[in-house]
């Protein structure tokens, strides 16, 4: 009896109608489509036929099937979702930044980035890399995202940052006896220390390793933006996370820094605020990537001369020193030939207005369309999702937005996203 009514049932489906077999299917009839970023060539009058969240093919014309849904683009420029390489989707400056550093659990920080998942999300950005945070906010993010539970980008987590006992990554400006509870796993001293921290991380989840090379603007201690961690140490974390299948990048506003993590094989640079003539060659030499975030330091910049500015001393001493030299330094990295992958450090400045670093990239020397590839195809090599996102080739994720205008023109239009889509799922059509 069960075999006959499996047979009978599979008899059904073989014989279901044209209608209910295109039922899963989405058609997006686009007027202008830039299909693969790499290229540069703007398609005009195509269909991007969707199943099963990805893309299946790319038919000349506009095409529908009885039963498909239609989704009508023809007015509107489609390319690929964007991916923003450097976030903090857990939290946000402000103010009250030092107070919630000390009052908000793992659990609230979640669900303050639930938040600012969904405002990232609906200003086109269907991937981004949270670069450092709370092990458990993030991972259960990354997450409900994934599954759908939460809207909001696909996630690539680092998690906890690693970083030296007093540096970037540690916690620094409160009681002795807050900063002993504050402190993460990941921060270590000596090879062998930082050695473990790599592994825990990895361990305890995360995709990539982030570290800080240097020290940073944010962080409340007079310690500078120099190298923090010894040659040494730096040795043994790319090593360790390589040896687990982890790639590393390194958070690196000094010369010094930039370079040692390079020489120990690091993969690529965030900020890269002093980046030189060595580093740029290194850069080159290993293939790596900078990710320049320029909103971060127009962002510090602007609250460090405001008069409302909430830094502290050694916060504004920093961004006074940083942010104007990050805008020259991406101008002679692009003009040297590095590879850029687009990142904004958001959570530094606000979520949702991460489209504002295409201005940036473009006052650095791109043209429109090379920050458009910075934040497609370059950010998906980068952060290894080159066979996954960036793309509209059949096999890729349904990712897409759409625009009025033409933004390998004009780039800027990127701030003014009308329409979503994630994994083949609408999220915003205006």
């Amino acid at each position: 009896m069960k075999t006959f009514a499996l047979a009978a049932l599979c008899a059904a489906a073989i014989a279901l109608p044209a209608a209910a077999q295109t039922a899963g299917t989405t058609f997006v009839q686009a007027g202008r489509v830039l299909v693969d970023p790499a290229s540069g060539k703007v398609e005009t009058q195509k269909t991007l036929v969707i199943q099963g969240g990805k893309v299946v093919r790319v038919a000349d014309g506009y095409v529908s099937e009885p039963g498909g849904k239609v989704v009508d683009l023809k007015d509107r420029f489609v390319l690929p979702g964007l991916i923003d390489s450097h976030v903090h989707i857990t939290g946000q400056q402000n103010p009250n930044s030092r107070l919630e550093e000390v009052t908000q659990s793992g659990a609230e920080q979640a669900m303050v980035g639930a938040r600012y998942a969904r405002k990232t999300l609906m200003a086109g950005f269907t991937t981004v890399a949270d670069l450092g945070g709370d092990n458990e906010a993030v991972f259960a993010l990354r997450k409900a995202t994934a599954l759908g539970d939460v809207p909001g980008p696909r996630i690539v987590a680092a998690g906890s940052a690693i970083s030296i006992h007093g540096g970037h990554g540690d916690v620094n400006g409160y009681r002795e006896d807050v900063m002993h509870v504050l402190r993460p796993e990941s921060v270590c001293s000596g090879a062998a220390d930082c050695s473990r921290a790599v592994r825990e991380q990895v361990w305890k989840g995360a995709d990539v390793i982030k570290i800080t090379a240097t020290g940073g603007v944010l962080s409340n201690t007079a310690a500078g933006l120099g190298q923090q961690f010894s040659d040494e140490e730096l040795k043994a974390i790319v090593d360790s996370a390589h040896r687990m299948g982890r790639r590393v990048t390194a958070h690196a506003h000094g010369g010094d820094g930039i370079t040692s993590f390079l020489k120990a094989g690091g993969d690529s640079i965030e900020h890269g605020t002093w980046l030189d003539a060595e580093g740029i060659a290194l850069l080159k030499k290993n293939g790596g990537y900078l990710v320049p975030t320029l909103m971060a330091g127009d962002f510090v910049v602007g609250i460090a001369k405001g008069p409302n500015n909430f830094f502290t001393p050694a916060q504004t001493a920093k961004a006074l020193q940083a942010g104007p030299m990050m805008l020259d330094m991406t101008r002679r990295a692009h003009q040297a030939g590095v590879k850029i992958a687009f990142g904004t450090d958001t959570g530094v400045s606000a979520h949702g207005d991460n489209a504002g670093e295409f201005a940036l990239l473009l006052k650095a020397g791109m043209t429109s369309l090379e920050t458009i590839q910075a934040a497609t195809v370059n950010a998906a090599d980068h952060l290894q999702l080159g066979q996954v996102a960036g793309r509209l080739t059949p096999g890729y994720s349904a990712d897409l937005i759409a625009v009025d205008g033409d933004p390998t023109k004009d780039a800027t239009i990127l701030t003014k996203v009308g329409f979503v889509m994630k994994d083949g799922v609408v999220y915003k059509a205006e």
